[in-house]
């Protein structure tokens, strides 16, 4: 409730500013707000949801140290802290964030949900690597023609929400080289060590996007190892294109979305009586299709996001009820 007080009060001193020159040092607070209904024909029932409700607020100290704080209100339903830390910019090309963040790796993971395209994510992001913790992280970015950004970070593994008591000799780290040739074709290349339970595994991904105009096409792949054996390597692809038509209206776009996405069976930490890791995301497939509305400008804008999802299950697996053939209807306001 205080933080939620404090956030309010710095929304109306950030609006007062207006009328006078805007300092570098006051604190800029921005927010989305996710809310959808969702319906599977098989089961014929259907669900209203606030899948996000964040807050956040960055600033600045001085010319070189910032900071982060962002917070969602309703995750699904849980209040979580989600980004949390400072940052150093001694030079323009050096950053150095010191706290709570998103890991360095892979390309839709670090997408807010106001940028995202679809109204769900993918397997690979949503399952594969959709990790928070608490560390240090160093990004360095060097050439002018064609920019080349090097990140990488030493964290707890453990989550957001063990750190009082955790202390550990065994940190994960990660790495992620990523270039943009052109102004609009990206490479990413990344790994990173993590933890299913108290188990190792290591994760390698390889993606690429071409955003020019009207197009944004992208493709991502996931490997992810167990230590020693423990569970099968698991595979996941996400390969998705979207076209977008502008206008000069109330509507200020109008897009197109396609995607194919795909997880083998997948463990996150369930284990049966033995110990031994077992399957909690069976292998699927999926093919969705969307048109999404665009209202607003950028920093204050709204999409109305239209999806259907149609899952594949190998024969004779009983899929999750939230895993299933889906009509979203999708309401997005970020300020």
């Amino acid at each position: 409730m205080r933080i939620v007080i404090v956030i309010a009060l710095l929304s109306v001193v950030s609006l007062t500013e207006t009328t006078a020159a805007k300092s570098p040092y006051i604190p800029e607070v921005h927010g989305t707000i996710r809310a959808k209904y969702e319906y599977e024909p098989r089961l014929g029932k259907g669900r209203f949801e606030v899948r996000n409700a964040r807050v956040g607020i960055i600033g600045k100290i001085d010319p070189i140290v910032g900071y982060k704080a962002e917070i969602d209100l309703c995750d699904e339903g849980k209040m979580k802290m989600l980004d949390a830390y400072v940052r150093v910019q001694p030079i323009e090309n050096l950053k150095l964030t010191l706290g709570q963040m998103r890991v360095p790796f892979a390309i839709e993971p670090h997408r807010s949900p106001h940028l995202q395209f679809f109204a769900n994510r993918s397997f690979l992001a949503k399952h594969g690597c959709n990790i928070r913790d608490v560390g240090l992280a160093v990004a360095w970015t060097f050439s002018d023609n064609m920019p080349i950004t090097l990140e990488g970070g030493v964290f707890n593994g453990s989550g957001i929400t063990n750190q009082k008591d955790f202390w550990t000799n065994n940190y994960n780290f990660s790495f992620k080289a990523q270039t943009l040739i052109d102004q609009q074709f990206n490479i990413t290349l990344s790994c990173m060590k993590a933890n299913a339970g108290d188990v190792n595994v290591m994760m390698y991904n390889a993606g690429a996007f071409w955003d020019r105009a009207r197009w944004h096409i992208e493709a991502e792949y996931l490997r992810k190892h167990y230590a020693h054996g423990a569970f099968s390597p698991v595979n996941a692809i996400d390969a998705f294109a979207a076209y977008r038509i502008p206008f000069k209206k109330k509507i200020t776009a109008i897009s197109f979305l396609g995607r194919y996405d795909y997880m083998s069976d997948h463990s996150k930490d369930s284990k049966d009586d033995s110990g031994n890791l077992m399957v909690d995301d069976p292998e699927r497939h999926r093919l969705t299709g969307g048109v999404t509305l665009s209202l607003g400008k950028k920093s204050l804008q709204a999409d109305i996001r239209l999806n259907y999802e149609q899952y594949f299950y190998a024969e004779g697996v009983i899929p999750a009820i939230s895993e299933q053939n889906k009509l979203v209807v999708e309401l997005v306001a970020h300020f």
